[in-house]
């Protein structure tokens, strides 16, 4: 890579690999890697770039460029990481997530409720979409549909099969120019093949599907933004096997909306809804009013969110303690 320094400007990431970046500005698309001084001053993995970020940028030659500076997100999209307190970010500024699920094999709602979760914690509006209709009859289609509507309130449901392009063309249709929309999903759900739909061509490498299984796997390895013809912007995402929950106590509040309407009616304010005499969740789960895998999605999700945000308050009060000590130890020395 050159040294030479000339431009300096704004430029999106529409790639992110490990430890590389592919960013475009107006005139023309750069390698990346962001500067050593942002890597020293990064604490977490939300300081460096993801796609759909807006970055200053310098020029360097033979088409090479270093991040200096993430502008301020509008929306992030992040997770848990795997077995860890870290959080991982996904993608930023994206207005609309949708939510992919294929019909035959991946139908989960509790896996639906996750994702959601995660979505509205960044503010971002949520779409679900259920792939590979073609798979089912429709009596089954319309029993998965109710299903849904019965569990989640004004979320709008797009169905699409990229064999006989139902649903692609409306899906065009609701992507609007300018705006960054983002699909998430298991792998083999079919996200990067609608993708391709709905660019016209096969700019994502997929596997075929399986004439035995029925399963289509997608090769997706990174994170990458695409421009449509109308402007639009669409990240396709790697499959994400575990949908860890942060800090997200609003958020499984407005997803789980109508449990915590029923709370309102609970004889005790401090009621944990599990146990207590008077709570009205458990009369409503007696009764049918409430389904059990619903209550035990919430439990799960708020348990998750509330664990993180203690331990994060706890991980905040080590560090102002060693700070703390540091500069105790720092004033003795000075003393001595």
């Amino acid at each position: 890579m050159g040294t030479g320094k000339s431009n300096e400007g704004i430029a999106r990431v529409v790639a992110q690999y490990r430890g590389k970046y592919r960013v475009r500005s107006d005139e023309r698309e750069y390698w990346a890697e962001v500067t050593g001084k942002m890597m020293f001053a990064a604490e977490t993995k939300t300081d460096y770039p993801v796609v759909g970020d807006l970055v200053s940028i310098s020029e360097l030659e033979s088409g090479h460029a270093v991040i200096r500076e993430i502008l301020p997100r509008k929306t992030v999209l992040q997770r848990k990481a795997a077995g860890k307190d870290d959080v991982q970010p996904i993608a930023a500024n994206i207005d609309v997530a949708f939510v992919v699920q294929a019909v035959d094999r991946d139908f989960n709602l509790n896996r639906f409720e996750r994702y959601l979760t995660i979505i509205k914690t960044g503010k971002i509006e949520p779409v679900i979409i259920l792939n590979k209709i073609d798979l089912i009859p429709k009596e089954e289609l319309d029993e998965k549909i109710a299903q849904i509507k019965d569990r989640f309130f004004n979320i709008q449901v797009i169905l699409t099969s990229v064999i006989d392009r139902s649903g692609i063309e409306g899906l065009q249709k609701a992507i609007q120019a300018g705006k960054i929309y983002c699909f998430v999903g298991s792998s083999g759900v079919g996200k990067s093949s609608i993708i391709n739909e709905l660019l016209g061509k096969e700019l994502i490498k997929t596997k075929k599907i399986s004439a035995s299984t029925k399963k289509g796997k997608h090769t997706t390895t990174h994170r990458e933004l695409f421009v449509l013809g109308n402007g639009g912007m669409v990240v396709d995402n790697p499959g994400i096997r575990e949908v860890g929950v942060a800090a997200a106590g609003e958020a499984v509040a407005d997803v789980f909306g109508d449990i915590l309407e029923l709370a309102r009616n609970c004889k005790f304010a401090d009621c944990t809804h599990r146990h207590e005499p008077g709570c009205a969740i458990l009369a409503a789960l007696t009764s049918g009013e409430l389904a059990e895998e619903k209550y035990l999605n919430y439990l799960k999700l708020k348990n998750e969110s509330d664990y993180y945000a203690m331990s994060s308050l706890e991980k905040r009060r080590k560090d102002r303690n060693f700070g703390r000590l540091l500069k105790n130890y720092k004033k003795l020395k000075d003393q001595a």
